[in-house]
């Protein structure tokens, strides 16, 4: 932290394995989470919570301002690819999708969203990734062309499993 430096800035992170295959099963997920939660901290971030499913993860932290989101995001996706990898816990090399969503929020919003982090498991037995995604795209108001989202499915193989 530099002198006279003071900030408050809040992100939540979103991103997906490469194809949205669902990869990040339960027996290894903790494991993932408390290794991008190192990345975060070595990175001079604040790690509140990491949650996801199967096809995509949730990030929520505290935004070290002198670390670009985008410099962030290919650290976490880089270093995290070379831990799974380096585990064996697939036949092929994992990879993530390329792509992001971040969206800021305030203190006065950090309880709300770390309940919806924390919550993923019940939150997807309603609502699919797609549409949770493009519903933040939309509450944020940004615009977006489908052809640039994440490689989505059909609903049919859209993933809802609570394993």
């Amino acid at each position: 932290m530099k002198p006279g430096v003071f900030t408050q800035l809040y992100v939540h992170l979103i991103f997906s394995p490469k194809h949205r295959e669902c990869l990040l099963v339960k027996e290894i997920r903790g494991e993932i989470f408390s290794y991008i939660s190192g990345i975060l901290t070595n990175r001079g971030h604040k790690s509140i919570i990491i949650n996801g499913m199967p096809d995509h993860v949730h990030i929520l932290f505290g935004l070290n301002p002198d670390d670009k989101i985008s410099d962030l995001v290919g650290c976490i996706k880089k270093d995290s690819s070379f831990f799974i990898n380096e585990k064996k816990w697939f036949r092929l090399n994992f990879h993530w999708q390329d792509g992001y969503g971040a969206f800021s929020y305030s203190r006065s919003q950090l309880d709300r969203v770390y309940k919806y982090v924390g919550n993923q498991e019940q939150h997807h037995k309603k609502r699919t990734f797609k549409e949770e995604y493009t519903e933040l795209l939309k509450k944020f108001v940004i615009d977006y062309d489908e052809k640039y989202l994440f490689e989505f499915f059909d609903d049919v193989n859209e993933s809802r499993i609570v394993e």
